[in-house]
């Protein structure tokens, strides 16, 4: 200001005043303090991250029966999924997600679909739309080599959308561990998840309706995964981990009819497009008001089911794309018993006997066993790639990255659980063969666009295509099947 004043530029006067102003404006900072934030968080809480994505979807659905027939749906679709999750004190750590639908197999719900007719709601319907609770889950990690976790979780398991989909989250208890010798990562996961709840677990006759029974041990799902990854080299690894799937229990149907499909009847598969008098309606194969453990031939059963599971993949980082060749095998050891099962059951739980234009299955297919998956992707450097991981899964991103993903699949009859198996490709469906391809771009970090395709045919033309899938339930077999879906995504 001296300098100003030598120079001309302000007077003695205006310098004087400058630096009253100047004086005033420190002693109102001094007294100013920033206000405290409304959030009050417990302090055993380390950390708190919120996370989720909106996504909206265009697909079209189309499946063709052996005579020609055909379904077709055009939809709009949105889901949303919005979480926390973080650390607290003493090595535990937390996490729960809402989601937009209530089926465990898909968050999405179709624009414009109303639940109900009566009373009338008008254009734009979103009954169908709900918040769910996805995932809620608590964890404990004493040693970085391990880690326990209750609740409903992200799957724990390294494993493809050939035998879970991708949008399920187990419940149940999970347990991890890990150790590193040299260039080998090893790893164990097991898993007891509670697959049905069909309380009354004890109960005298009589309380409870006409429940022909006094005790209902709860099903679950048992798991055991050990394996590897092997660094052959700074830029190349080799991933295996097979795994071992149980089932302890089955339950028993928790309603005094057979109007609720569960999971203790015998697995059949086949399905019809009439009823058993002859009428369409609840012979379909996909909805709860059947002659016959929920459906006229059960698609729900979880009998005879020993799977063994075989995921590997090799990875490669060269120049500026990262390149993986990835592949599984399964087998039910149990699946023989599942096919004559199937067998006997077709014959005894309809009268007449391929009553209701239900196919019957003319001998144990004893040889649909099987199920296999080998691909090819390759992507941007410097993002986390796995079966059920990537951009084209929306599960990372990064401005300007890419992935194009494909591979061939086939599941053969009595080969997986039916309730587990994709919902999209194919359609939640054994006895099914078939092709995926997918291409996702990042427009930014956080903005990702995914074109998916899918065709599958059917293995076996003695058998149905055996599963249960809130999209098209109708059909049963389906000779033919092609998706088609287009995908924008934020993700956070």
């Amino acid at each position: 200001m001296d300098l100003l004043i030598k120079k001309g530029i302000v007077t003695q006067e205006e310098a004087e005043k400058v630096r009253a102003e100047a004086d005033a404006l420190r002693t109102n900072n001094a007294n100013f303090q920033a206000s405290q934030s409304k959030w009050k968080i417990s302090s055993g809480i380390k950390n708190i991250e919120l996370f989720g994505d909106l996504r909206g979807r265009f697909e079209d659905r189309e499946v063709k029966d052996p005579f020609g027939g055909r379904i077709e749906l055009q939809r709009l679709r949105y889901a949303a999924r919005v979480g926390l999750r973080g650390d607290v004190f003493d090595d535990f750590y937390y996490g729960l997600r809402l989601e937009t639908a209530a089926n465990p197999r898909s968050p999405w719900v179709t624009a414009g679909t109303s639940s109900s007719s009566v009373p009338y709601q008008g254009p734009f319907g979103k009954s169908t739309a709900s918040i769910n609770l996805g995932q809620i889950y608590i964890g404990w990690r004493p040693k970085d080599w391990a880690d326990f976790t209750v609740g409903a979780m992200p799957n724990p398991l390294y494993t493809t959308p050939m035998v879970w989909d991708t949008d399920l989250n187990p419940l149940g208890f999970a347990e991890r561990f890990k150790y590193t010798v040299g260039e080998a990562d090893f790893f164990v996961t097991l898993g007891q998840f509670l697959y049905q709840d069909t309380n009354p677990e004890k109960a005298s006759s009589g309380y409870f309706f006409a429940l022909p029974y006094t005790s209902s041990d709860l099903p679950f799902l048992l798991a055991w995964q050990g394996g590897f990854t092997y660094h052959i080299t700074p830029k190349l690894s080799l991933k295996v981990a097979p795994v071992f799937y149980d089932y302890i229990r089955r339950g028993v149907n928790p309603t005094t009819t057979s109007a609720s499909p569960d999971f203790s009847g015998t697995f059949v598969g086949q399905g019809s497009t009439n009823n058993i008098n002859g009428t369409v309606g609840s012979a379909w194969s996909g909805y709860p008001d059947g002659n016959y453990d929920g459906f006229t031939a059960n698609q729900t059963g979880i009998n005879d089911l020993e799977v063994i599971d075989i995921p590997a993949e090799l990875n490669l980082s060269i120049y500026r794309f990262n390149i993986r060749l990835f592949g599984e095998y399964a087998e039910n050891l149990e699946g023989v018993s599942r096919a004559d099962a199937a067998y006997s059951a077709s014959r005894t739980a309809f009268q007449p006997v391929g009553g209701g234009g239900i196919a019957i299955i003319p001998t144990p297919q004893t040889s649909q066993t099987k199920a296999y998956q080998v691909g090819l992707g390759i992507g941007s450097t410097n993002l986390i790639y796995g079966p059920s991981q990537g951009l084209v899964y929306g599960t990372s991103s990064r401005k300007h990255a890419w992935e194009l993903r494909g591979y061939w699949q086939h599941v053969e009859q009595y080969a997986l659980d039916p309730n587990l198996v994709d919902s999209d490709f194919f359609e939640g469906r054994l006895n099914m063969e078939g092709l995926y391809v997918a291409l996702a771009y990042s427009f930014t970090d956080n903005i990702l666009g995914t074109f998916r395709y899918g065709y599958a045919r059917r293995i076996d033309d003695k058998l149905g295509t055996g599963g249960s899938n809130q999209d098209i339930p109708q059909m049963n077999p389906i000779q033919r099947y092609n998706i088609l879906q287009a995908d924008l995504t934020f993700r956070f």
